[in-house]
């Protein structure tokens, strides 16, 4: 018999980063490039004026001190639950459709990355993997009010249920448009 873990476990096939987009600033043009920078401490590198932590030059070494190891899992609920926002390319048509528009390009709704070929509403509380980064999916990326002033009224609904996936660095690298996306293959 087929267990509901089971049938959540089970993916007909890999998805597909189709597209990365960044924002310099709050407010600012999103702007498509071929590959970026995750970083377990930020997440992507460039987007919000992100930038990589200075290096730890020394440790004082003081007594009581409890060093935290780098390895460290990510704490379900903790900090850095939207270091990366994907949205379903397959839901575009849909958003369009209910927005009253032909088509509905990525950067209009302020998401950093875009795959296909694999339903991100199923990676939801579950690591998954982007070429050589793993992400952990922590929640669903909701709209917001700039949705109006980019898709025209209705806009905010027209993306309600459509929104994606919110996510966290688990382990850093380089994405790249094209990059295979699967289920984290120590999860299996």
């Amino acid at each position: 018999m087929t267990t509901i873990h089971d049938l959540r476990s089970t993916f007909p096939r890999a998805g597909r980063l189709n597209w990365i987009g960044l924002r310099e600033g709050r407010r600012l043009p999103v702007l498509s490039v071929p590959e970026a920078e995750a970083h377990p401490l930020v997440g992507l590198l460039g987007d919000h004026g992100k930038t990589a932590p200075p290096r730890l030059t020394a440790l004082s070494g003081e007594a009581g001190e409890v060093a935290t190891p780098a390895h460290a899992p990510a704490i379900p609920g903790g900090p850095g639950r939207r270091q990366v926002t994907l949205i379903q390319a397959e839901h575009l048509p849909v958003i369009a459709a209910l927005a009253g528009l032909g088509s509905v390009a990525p950067e209009l709704l302020r998401r950093n990355l875009l795959v296909s070929g694999i339903p991100l509403l199923a990676l939801k509380d579950r690591r998954f993997q982007i070429g050589e980064v793993v992400l952990e999916g922590t929640g669903e990326c909701h709209p917001c009010s700039r949705m109006e002033e980019t898709l025209g009224p209705g806009g905010y609904n027209a993306v309600r249920g459509h929104g994606g996936l919110t996510a966290r660095v688990i382990r850093g690298g380089r994405l790249r448009v094209g990059d295979p996306v699967t289920v984290w293959e120590e999860e299996r």
